[in-house]
C-alpha cells in the first residue's frame, strides 16, 4: 500500500483520529458529500473465525462517513458547527479477509437543513502486484458519482479498474446531523 496520506492536511477531522491512524487508513478522494478510503486488512484486524471483525468493517466505513459528512474547507460561518452521525446500519454481505484491500466509497443521497443521508460501499480485493492504482473520482453530485454504486454488477465510477476481484463486502447508511461544535 503506497505511504499513508492521513494528516490534518488531508482533512482536518483526521488531525487527531488516532483510529484511522491505527487502522492504516488512506485518504483516495474527497469531494463535497464524496469520500474514498483504503486500508490493508491485517491479522489484528481479524476476529476468530479468520475473517475480518465486523467492528473493524464498521469503524472504516464510519471513516469514509464522516469524510463525506464534513467539509476540508468549511464555508465561511460554519467553522462552529460539526457533522456526526445520528443514526447507521450496516449488512456485511461477505467475508473480507488478512492482506486484503479493503476500499470504502461514501456519497451522500439527501440533505435538508441540518440532516443527511450518505451510503457506503465498502469493497474488498486480493492484491495482486501490489495495492490497486488510485481511483479516478466523478465529481459529487453529478448523475455518475450518485448512481454508480447502485447498478448491480457495476463498480462505482471512482474505484479501481484495474484489480479484477472487487467484492461488494459491506453496505453501510449513515445519517447525519449536524450540530455546534463545542
Amino acid at each position: 500500500m503506497a505511504e499513508l496520506t492521513i494528516s490534518g492536511d488531508t482533512h482536518p477531522i483526521l488531525k487527531d483520529d488516532y483510529a484511522s491512524e491505527w487502522m492504516g487508513i488512506e485518504v483516495v478522494a474527497l469531494d463535497d458529500g464524496h469520500a474514498t478510503i483504503r486500508m490493508s486488512l491485517r491479522q489484528e484486524m481479524l476476529n476468530g473465525f479468520g475473517m475480518a471483525h465486523g467492528g473493524m468493517i464498521f469503524a472504516f466505513g464510519d471513516t469514509a462517513f464522516a469524510l463525506a459528512c464534513n467539509p476540508a474547507s468549511p464555508e465561511p460561518g460554519d467553522e462552529g458547527t460539526i457533522t456526526v452521525a445520528s443514526g447507521v446500519d450496516i449488512n456485511f454481505l461477505k467475508p473480507a479477509f488478512r492482506g486484503q484491500i479493503l476500499t470504502a466509497v461514501a456519497n451522500r443521497r439527501a440533505s435538508t437543513g441540518r440532516s443527511g443521508l450518505y451510503d457506503i460501499q465498502i469493497y474488498a480485493a486480493d492484491p495482486n502486484t501490489g495495492a490497486p492504482t488510485a481511483p479516478q473520482t466523478a465529481p459529487a453530485g453529478t448523475p455518475q458519482a450518485a448512481t454508480a454504486a447502485t447498478v448491480p454488477g457495476e463498480l462505482p465510477t471512482d474505484m479501481p479498474t484495474d484489480a479484477p476481484a472487487w467484492e461488494l463486502v459491506a453496505e453501510f447508511r449513515g445519517r447525519s446531523r449536524t450540530i455546534s461544535k463545542k
